[in-house]
């Protein structure tokens, strides 16, 4: 880049872009017209990328979430221009992180299904493999969540408010989405997902639902002013909320409207552009060899059926010419083995969305039963595989029966498919089913969240080869005995957790003890991923530090932060009940000298970038066999955080590879979990210890208070009376308490702990998506 030039033309855009002096306009302003002088340099590059791989096999990731973060730092550092534009603003005294906060995240997502299809994206581009995305472009994201008298708020997250420097309109590539009583525009907006360092820009697509007509200049002159933009409102609405609240049937139908509607708009891009660059295969016999879809979740499944009916309806193939290109162009992620996430649709649903795909539905699975048939298998066993039943449609059952490949996302999720879940389709397709672990990108996690751990890397192994393979950080654990590195990883560690501390005064208005332990729990709020065994537990140690006189601890912060679906009840329970044992706690003087709790408002990318650097101690404590995989535990572990864990999801292997001596595993396995079932009962257990007793306790006797709301009662009574405590929060809970007093111990050992942070920081080369994306390219995909 040359520096004069660069900073000519970003005056030359602050005028053109505002017609004022350079030195009058805000930072905001400032911000934006950066974005577009970078977006001159990228464009170029992009137009080269898209023209080289044009006529290249490519893949396709369908995806209801990407969580993409802050764009304008993980570009610049993709581009290799961070550095030079830093100087170069620092020159005409502009500080690049001030302009980095003007940047709203993109609320494209919610949790680890959109952080993973970001990672994704970017680790392809780095790899050069030809990954294009596709998604929804919400205009509200899930909620901006304010905490308000300890209880959870939604607000709207109005992140394009004040513009989007990183997308492009483009309107010629708009599409005509219809459903059964409505048609509406899909306009796209492209975004460019940058490669490290390598000129590879690939294309996330996202779709943003329109009106063909936004305003009835009639019904207004008629003085019917709300029915003059109800043809806008309804079309926006359908791209407005990530994940609407389904309680009531008008949610359930907008959120499959969601799902059709950027399936058919993404799959007639796909069949238009195959025609525009292959205009000799009018049969679409060589579309599988130059296309390839993964379906991220059950979420886009229903782009099966609209591939069907484009080519039956639209391009004039036979039913067995259609389903042939769908099971050779399909395969499928699954995301859980909960049952409520597997999803199922009503058949009237279905037909209220597009009658059209119901029929092609009924139509697979009526083809399915004669196939399974004609092969001899009984119609017992055939009532296992039917996609359609009980007037209900199978999404999942749909995915992994057409789809060409299928696979989990860790290895104890992956058993738990092929031997519990999925285990009929397992016995009879062996050949679909396979493993492919999570992984989180480097380049944002590291490189950009945590400078100076990145540059300690670089000069304790003497090159930068690490950033392009991750599995050299193994190179490190030959220093596993070096008092000088291991005083500075701690180093790092403190720089970071005082920025944190800073960030949480500014946001939280809370201060916390920097010389502390950093316990940090965040990740959606569910019963199964156990925020409330991290709370109990907190609440267990304030009354042993008030009542018991020979008990102590290593003066520990917990972090915890995570958002709450709207419609579930017992997850906003949690957090109230976070928010009520932090206000304890913290107001007492004595107690938080040892002990605090803070729970942080409105969790997203940009807070985890100050979280994952500082944490001492990474909580991962989802009830086992029960969390697919998981990708904050891999942030952490790159960021030299050990975990304390159940032997759950991605836990199992970095336990593996870093070792257990090096990390704090507790609680029941799933095959003990199994056995403890028939006989379990939690109210043996609260009576077992007064401390625990005394904790539930506080959720009933006035101790803590839920305004009324029954919150608090409610979880009392899902964990102590028998026959509940569906997620063995009890069970788990002495050897969570053990595990803490552990962690507690050995972090006085300065030393040991350097080491155990060392270590996992040296064995998270497996966690980075790098290495996912090579397996996904070089065994499903084949690009």
């Amino acid at each position: 880049m040359e520096k004069k030039r660069f900073i000519e033309r970003y005056k030359e855009n602050v005028v053109r872009k505002y017609s004022r002096r350079f030195e009058d306009v805000n930072d905001r302003e400032k911000y934006n017209a950066l974005c577009d002088t970078l977006m001159e340099e990228i464009n170029q590059k992009w137009i080269l990328s898209r023209e080289k791989s044009r006529l290249e096999r490519k893949a396709y990731y369908f995806s209801a979430e990407f969580l993409m973060g802050r764009a304008l730092g993980c570009n610049l550092l993709n581009l290799g221009l961070y550095d030079e534009v830093k100087e170069a603003l620092s020159e005409i005294k502009i500080d690049i992180e001030d302009l980095e906060t003007r940047e709203e995240d993109a609320a494209l997502g919610n949790g680890g299904l959109g952080r993973l299809a970001a990672c994704f994206m970017d680790s392809a581009a780095t790899m050069n493999d030809n990954l294009c995305g596709y998604g929804i472009r919400y205009s509200q994201g899930i909620f901006k969540q304010k905490i308000e008298n300890g209880f959870q708020v939604e607000e709207g997250d109005d992140w394009l408010k004040n513009g989007d420097g990183w997308s492009i309109r483009v309107e010629s590539d708009a599409k005509i989405i219809s459903f059964r009583d409505q048609k509406v525009k899909a306009v796209p907006y492209d975004m460019p997902v940058i490669g490290y360092k390598n000129g590879k820009i690939n294309t996330l697509r996202l779709w943003q639902a329109e009106a063909f007509n936004d305003f009835d200049f009639t019904k207004f002159n008629n003085f019917q002013y709300d029915g003059a933009v109800s043809e806008k409102n309804r079309a926006e609405d359908i791209t407005r909320v990530l994940y609407p609240n389904d309680d009531q049937r008008p949610g359930k139908v907008l959120r499959l409207k969601q799902q059709y509607f950027f399936s058919s708009a993404s799959i007639q891009d796909m069949v238009e552009r195959y025609k525009k660059d292959f205009p000799e295969d009018i049969t679409f016999k060589d579309f599988s060899k130059y296309n390839t879809i993964q379906l991220n979740d059950t979420h886009p499944v229903i782009a099966i059926p609209e591939l069907i009916r484009i080519l039956l309806d639209e391009q004039d193939l036979s039913w067995d010419e259609a389903f042939r290109i769908c099971t050779e162009t399909f395969n499928f992620t699954n995301h859980t083995v909960l049952q409520e996430a597997l999803e199922k649709w009503t058949v009237d649903i279905v037909t209220e969305v597009n009658p059209r795909i119901k029929d092609i539905i009924f139509e697979i699975n009526r083809r399915l039963i004669e196939k399974f048939k004609q092969k001899g298998i009984s119609d017992y066993e055939i009532e296992k595989y039917k996609i359609v039943h009980d007037d209900v449609v199978e999404m999942a059952y749909l995915a992994v029966y057409v789809s060409r490949k299928v696979n989990g996302v860790a290895k104890i999720h992956s058993n738990i498919l092929i031997n519990d879940t999925l285990s009929q389709w397992y016995k009879i397709m062996p050949e679909k089913f396979s493993n492919k672990t999570n992984g989180v990108t480097p380049r944002r996690r590291l490189m950009y969240a945590n400078p100076k751990l990145s540059n300690f890397i670089t000069k304790r192994l003497g090159n930068e080869e690490w950033k392009y393979n991750l599995s050299k950080l193994k190179e490190l654990e030959k220093f596993v005995d070096d008092e000088e590195t291991l005083k500075e990883l701690m180093d790092i560690k403190k720089y970071n957790k005082e920025r944190l501390a800073r960030y949480l005064k500014t946001n939280e208005s809370i201060s916390v003890n920097t010389n502390s332990i950093f316990d940090i729990l965040v990740k959606r709020i569910h019963e199964y991923k156990r925020q409330h065994l991290c709370i109990l537990h907190c609440l267990y140690l304030y009354f042993r530090l008030k009542e018991d006189k020979d008990f102590d601890i290593y003066p520990t912060t917990y972090i915890i932060g995570g958002k709450a679906a709207p419609g579930y009840y017992r997850a906003k329970g949690i957090i109230k009940f976070a928010n009520e044992v932090s206000r304890l706690i913290n107001g007492d003087s004595e107690v938080s000298k040892k002990l605090k709790l803070v729970f942080i408002s409105n969790y997203r990318v940009t807070y985890g970038e100050k979280l994952f650097p500082a944490a001492d101690i990474s909580e991962q404590i989802s009830t086992a066999g029960k969390e697919a995989s998981g990708t904050g535990n891999m942030k952490f572990m790159m960021n030299a955080a050990p975990t304390i864990g159940t032997y759950d999801g991605a836990n199992i292997e970095i336990f593996e590879a870093s070792g257990e001596e090096n990390n704090f595993r507790f609680g029941n396995t799933v095959e003990e979990l199994e056995k403890l079932r028939e006989s379990y009962d939690p109210y043996e257990i609260y009576n077992s210890d007064k401390y625990l007793k005394r904790a539930l306790d506080a959720l009933i006797d006035g101790t803590l208070s839920d305004d009324g709301s029954g919150m608090l009662s409610d979880l009392y009574s899902e964990l102590t009376m028998n026959g509940r405590d569906t997620y063995f929060v009890l069970a788990d809970f002495n050897a969570y308490r053990k595990a803490h007093e552990e962690v507690s111990k050995t972090y006085k050992d300065k030393n040991k702990w350097a080491k155990m942070a060392l270590m996992n920081l040296a064995n998270c080369g497996k966690f980075s998506s790098d290495r996912t994306i090579k397996e996904y390219a070089d065994e499903i995909w084949y690009i």
